[in-house]
């Protein structure tokens, strides 16, 4: 799938801005779609999305990367608001390299973390924090 930069580019909306009342997405449309980042590199699909139940917000994204039919798929556990929504195309935008995902801390479908535990959330909310040593657009 081909996508011009300034398709994306001119189609971007911040994930975290979706519950302005602007922008809302059923839970059913986020679950499945396919995240892309801006080297036009496919880096999985939405697997679930993990909501934090004391304010009612996304918390985490679940990518699910690899595998064939459900085996093998590595599962990452990713902020929500490391996404951005690309409205026309319909998927969603990660700007982070295939060989970050592959490094980013994961879990097994069977085994999934605490996502409760402060040190995991430290770990994975600085591990996709923004990164100022990277060339922006």
């Amino acid at each position: 799938m081909t996508r011009a930069a300034t398709d994306i580019k001119g189609s971007e909306v911040p994930a975290y801005g979706l519950d302005s009342g602007a922008h809302l997405l059923s839970a059913g449309t986020i679950t499945g779609k396919e995240v892309w980042n801006r080297k036009e590199e496919k880096l999985g699909s939405i697997k679930e999305i993990m909501v934090d139940v004391d304010t009612g917000r996304i918390k985490y994204v679940v990518l699910s990367t690899g595998g064939f039919l459900g085996m093998g798929d590595r599962l990452f556990a990713v902020p929500w608001s490391a996404f951005k929504v690309d409205t026309k195309q319909r998927l969603f935008l990660l700007d982070v390299d295939v060989e970050r995902i592959k490094a980013a801390p994961g879990f097994d479908k069977d085994e999934w973390p605490n996502m409760a535990d402060p040190t995991w959330n430290t770990t994975i909310e600085s591990y996709y924090a923004p990164r100022s040593d990277l060339p922006r657009d």
